[in-house]
């Protein structure tokens, strides 16, 4: 009983704890946003304030909960000295504090809370680290400030402390004892899993640093983390964008890479550019395209297209495109990497995955990658925007379309459409947007990421249709799957996600017939048929082109490609004979049969694991033709080619272009 009565007498101090250094937290924020209030955009309303402090307060939740363990384990459960509840509160006061009075010199600097600038700082020697803090931050009349804030922490924390708690009921007998311990252990661990989430039991319903970006306004979206968020969002943004193992990358060999890579031989160059540079054959559409719109759908898998599983009906829509005369399809194409991150920068900066999160780093700020997606069409009269019906600040993605020559960017904020999820809004009012903007506008590439089809998988499909328990019957034949219902919903998801794509397609092509689309997922393996899928259905993603001048031979049948060919395969639709443009994969009209993410790749024939010797033949390659096929040839060229691209990539993103000496 004793151990009973400090369990609950120490809960609820730590509460205090806890709820004191959550208002302490929101407190700051909203001094901030009073403080910088000139900050906030014209455009900002009320509403965005007031969803800046709620996503904020619930962000802070996991700052709060995690000082308070630094007080409930010692204290309340191992039972040492209750002083060391009252330390943790001034520890934490004082720094919060200090970091409140330094966070405005840092957003004067940077325009941002703290971030990737205070890890590299700290990369200085020391003595330019207090010429920065002492003299450019004003370290030495802040911190006084800070303590002042500290000393009326400590007042009202102690005070709040000395209240008295309530004591625990009299039980008598073991049974009630028990039955109460249980339930304190319970709503401990309900409360942490809650507070772990940022308010929610799920990781998927709940708020941190990748999806926090809840408005439209910048530096509302910045107010949103506290502090300790933000310097926990620095570290690990640091730790991602450090180059990670990949196999094939060999940067002393760039210049043999290079040439790999290259369409023009026997160069003689100090840098990449001459390597990259590609001129165009001669556009293939006789007339221009006023709306182009690069659809890459959330976990758009290709294997619920396949014949093996039509009894599923749920990509009707995509195939009703398929099987127009002005649309072409290849099954033989793969996403830039497992991540949505990786189709963000493939698409945006035309890099290859070379595990390393493009986003993050500061080189993708400082320049324009050649292989950029936007620049070409800029300068065929095209605008480029990118659409995403996620928050704008997750993986970056906004900042990094910006910088990478993107005209517009437009994110779940900007919608003005209810949110679905913590991750965006559904498919549809992202299409409804996009229509919006089209009656007017002058040639625009519209680049689209919708983000309904993936966890927490909450939309009522009965709305679009879904017939879950017929669909259920056909999973239920599908050999391996571990959870026919759980998979079921999953691909009631997808249904919607390819019936909005659908619908929008449609309606844009009835309204503006010269419309073109190009339509691809942005990864695959999040759901897959069964427990044992072949690395195909694992890893393969559609490509899709539809619309006015498209034939069904516009290209090779099964082209071979992926994420960072797209641009150069639009350029090559578009550009008149003898533009210059730059790309380091090769268009898919002149491709090299080789495409890959960060795990597989795939051939005209066959489709393996990079690095691992495990290869299978095409399901649309006759078994006949593995006799014609030398899968140790097919494995060696794509594996050069791999290198190739990959250590041309990551040598453009780590070091630029020019050839380091000798």
């Amino acid at each position: 009983m004793k151990f009973l009565k400090r369990l609950f007498d120490g809960l609820q101090r730590d509460l205090r704890l806890f709820f004191f250094i959550l208002f302490l937290l929101e407190v700051y924020r909203a001094l901030f946003m009073l403080i910088l209030s000139g900050q906030i955009g014209a455009d900002a309303g009320s509403s965005q304030v007031t969803a800046a402090l709620f996503t904020g307060l619930r962000m802070s939740l996991k700052t709060a909960g995690a000082i308070t363990l630094f007080s409930f384990v010692p204290v309340t459960l191992l039972g040492f000295n209750p002083r060391i509840r009252l330390v943790v509160g001034i520890f934490a006061s004082l720094i919060i504090s200090t970091l409140f009075m330094m966070r405005f010199p840092y957003y004067a600097d940077f325009n941002s809370t703290y971030g990737l600038e205070i890890i590299l700082g700290l990369q200085s020697t020391v003595p330019e680290i207090i010429s920065s803090v002492v003299l450019q931050y004003g370290f030495f009349w802040r911190f006084p400030v800070a303590l002042v804030l500290t000393i009326i922490c400590i007042a009202i924390f102690s005070r709040l402390l000395m209240l008295k708690t309530i004591s625990p009921p009299n039980l008598d007998g073991v049974i009630k004892k028990f039955f109460f311990t249980a339930g304190l252990a319970a709503a401990i661990i309900g409360f942490g899993i809650f507070v772990r989430y940022g308010g929610s039991f799920t990781y998927a319903g709940g708020v941190n640093w990748e999806n926090a970006g809840v408005t439209s306004d910048h530096f509302l979206n910045e107010c949103i983390p506290d502090d300790i968020q933000a310097l926990y969002r620095a570290n690990t943004m640091q730790k991602l964008m450090k180059p990670g193992e990949i196999s094939g990358i060999d940067e002393s060999n760039i210049l043999t890479y290079a040439e790999i890579i290259s369409p023009r031989k026997n160069l003689q160059a100090d840098n990449l550019a001459p390597y990259l540079e590609r001129t165009a054959k001669g556009a293939r559409l006789t007339k221009k395209p006023t709306h182009i719109f690069v659809i890459v759908g959330e976990n758009y898998m290709q294997w619920p297209m396949l014949g093996k599983y039509a009894d599923l009906h749920i990509a009707e829509g995509i195939k009703s495109i398929i099987a127009e005369q002005n649309a072409y399809y290849s099954r033989n194409f793969l996403s830039n990497g497992a991540k949505e991150a990786d189709a963000f920068s493939g698409i945006i900066t035309g890099l290859s995955d070379v595990q390393t999160r493009v986003s993050y780093r500061s080189e993708t700020y400082e320049r324009v990658f050649p292989s950029a997606f936007a620049p070409p069409f800029k300068e065929l009269g095209y605008k480029v925007d990118f659409w995403y019906g996620g928050n704008p600040g997750n993986e970056d993605v906004a900042k990094m379309a910006k910088a990478q020559g993107f005209d517009n960017f437009y994110g779940a904020p900007d919608l003005n459409a209810p949110k679905q999820t913590t991750w965006g809004v559904k498919d549809e009012d992202l299409y409804t947007a996009i229509k919006k903007h089209l009656a007017d506008e002058q040639p625009t590439i519209h680049v689209i990421f919708p983000v309904s089809n993936r966890a927490p998988y909450n939309l009522d499909l009965a709305k679009v249709g879904y017939d879950f328990n017929s669909t259920l019957a056909a999973v239920e034949k599908i050999p391996n799957v571990e959870d026919p219902r759980a998979l079921t919903l999953q691909l009631g998801h997808y249904l919607y996600a390819d019936k909005m794509m659908t619908q929008f397609v449609r309606e844009v092509v009835a309204a503006y017939p010269d419309s073109l689309f190009i339509i691809t997922g942005s990864r695959n393996d999040a759901v897959n048929p069964g427990s044992a899928p072949t690395i195909f259905e694992n890893s393969s993603v559609p490509f899709v082109m539809f619309g006015e001048g498209v034939k069904k031979n516009i290209l090779p049948a099964d082209v071979v490609g992926g994420h960072t060919s797209i641009g150069a395969t639009l350029v090559e639709m578009l550009a008149p004979k003898g533009f210059v443009y730059y790309s380091i994969a090769p268009d898919l009209f002149d491709g090299n049969g080789v495409a890959f993410d960060n795990e597989y790749y795939i051939t005209q024939n066959t489709t393996g694991k990079i690095d691992e010797e495990v290869v299978e033949l095409l399901p649309h390659v006759a078994s006949a033709e593995l006799n014609k096929v030398n899968l140790s040839d097919e494995r060696a060229t794509a594996e050069k080619i791999i290198a190739a691209i990959r250590t041309v990539s990551r040598y453009i993103l780590t070091k630029g272009l020019k050839f380091d000496a000798g």
